[in-house]
């Protein structure tokens, strides 16, 4: 089994900066693929930055294009939140799973069901 916990959740200025964290661990070997999802209020939870082998390769929503930038350090997950507007305002939930673009095989990184594991979510407002 794996957990997630993440953090560096907050308010912040419409123009600001965030930066979340995401700390596996647990049985973490079997994890190929980490990423970011975010839920407003009433809406649907969309993957927004998804991020396979540490950095081999990075994936990102449109949306968060140029303001946005996924790491990841070991066993933790990084998302960089620049220039953010007030529609960023969510919860932002971590994500692992085991898949990734393996050749002959078809791989959705910002999709929910690629992922086996969840954390709990951190708050963001911008305002």
């Amino acid at each position: 089994h794996v957990q997630l916990v993440e953090s560096g959740g907050g308010s912040v200025q419409a123009g600001g900066s965030l930066r979340l964290s995401c700390v596996a661990s647990g049985y973490t070997s079997r994890i190929n693929s980490m990423a970011w999802f975010h839920q407003g209020a009433g809406e649907k939870r969309e993957g927004v930055v998804a991020i396979y082998k540490g950095g081999v390769n990075t994936y990102y929503a449109d949306s968060v294009k140029g303001r946005f930038t996924v790491s990841q350090d070991k066993n933790t997950a990084y998302l960089q939140m620049d220039s953010m507007r007030p529609e960023d305002t969510a919860t932002y939930y971590c994500a692992a799973g085991f898949l990734g673009p393996v050749p002959g095989l078809k791989f959705t990184p910002l999709r929910q069901y690629e992922y086996n594991y969840w954390g709990q979510g951190t708050q963001v407002t911008v305002s």
